[in-house]
């Protein structure tokens, strides 16, 4: 049986099956693979620790001389996200009617569901379509996890004062330590490189099953069609102009399209707001909600969205060439 052969038949499927299967479980029976012991840690608790590892890993493939590359994809993903997830939050609140909601959606909820991205599915898309240096970018692109550059926007549109405490440094150290430590092994001796190197495609399914294991269906019901809306409106806005960006600069494009995603932990964006703001108390549950359907939409959404894209290019003739960059 030609299980890996099949997967590979779809878009982004050695990331996306494991996923999907993962979420199906977590929806329908959410206690089969709860049982304690190594299976809940694999199966269940194993995504973070997985990840980790995989940056370590592709970390070793970095070679410092190209260390200036990588930043700056990492900070290309964070802006272009940023800003795109801004304008939509600012044009929500500008138009807002008297119930506070923009077209049903929560302005809160625009802004912490497309300015926050998946960084779980980021490393999985990039580890199947990107480079070393594209897989390091997360360390950079980490930045966005949690409330911090929400609160930043909101304070820009004078909604709400800056209030500091979101945001820790210790966070983001924590992102980018096995990824230093990977690049150190792996410019200090090239036979370790190769080793680890061999790590980062086997990690995948795994860390995407895990993935898939924190994903419950019923929330695309839950926030209704505003908050499906809403995760359709990160993967195309928000991914495409990580597309569009990368694409400027000459890099592979699919690489920037992969930001296109809402975080797990942006769910709890819309309360961390509130309880800094007593005005955004009153949407602070739909604003939930809608964040939550918008993790499972571009969960689903975003691999196959990076499949027609990968298709399109290969149909173009270019998809390899930026493959080499």
């Amino acid at each position: 049986m030609k299980i890996k052969a099949g997967m590979e038949k779809i878009p982004g499927g050695m990331m996306v099956v494991p996923l999907l299967l993962g979420a199906l479980i977590n929806t329908f029976a959410p206690g089969l693979l709860r049982i304690g012991n190594f299976t809940e840690e694999l199966f269940v608790d194993g995504a973070l620790t997985l990840i980790a590892l995989f940056l370590l890993c592709a970390g070793a493939q970095i070679n410092l001389k190209n260390v200036g590359v990588t930043v700056g994809k990492g900070f290309t993903l964070l802006s272009t996200k940023w800003l795109v997830g801004g304008l939509f939050g600012f044009i929500a609140y500008a138009f807002a009617g008297a119930d506070g909601l923009f077209l049903g959606l929560a302005p809160i909820a625009i802004i912490a569901a497309m300015t926050n991205s998946n960084g779980g599915l980021y490393v999985a898309l990039v580890g199947q379509y990107g480079k070393s240096d594209d897989r390091a970018a997360y360390s950079i692109l980490a930045l966005n996890d949690g409330p911090f550059l929400t609160m930043v926007a909101l304070s820009i549109f004078g909604a709400m004062g800056f209030v500091e405490g979101l945001f820790s440094i210790v966070d983001f150290v924590a992102v980018l330590l096995p990824i230093i430590i990977g690049m150190v092994l792996g410019n200090l001796d090239e036979e370790m490189r190769e080793f680890l190197g061999k790590g980062s495609d086997m990690l995948i399914p795994f860390f995407a099953f895990s993935l898939g294991m924190g994903i419950n269906f019923a929330d695309i019901i839950t926030g209704g069609l505003a908050g499906v809306a809403l995760g359709v409106m990160t993967v195309i806005f928000t991914g495409g102009a990580g597309y569009l960006a990368f694409k400027a600069f000459g890099w592979n494009p699919i690489v920037g399209a992969s930001e296109g995603s809402t975080a797990g932990n942006a769910v709890a964006t819309p309360a961390a707001i509130a309880s800094a703001n007593a005005a955004f108390a009153s949407i602070e549950g739909i604003a939930t909600v809608q964040v939550a359907a918008s993790v499972v939409t571009t969960a689903i959404l975003l691999p196959l969205f990076i499949g027609l894209l990968v298709k399109r290019l290969e149909k173009k003739g270019k998809y390899e060439a930026y493959m080499g960059r």
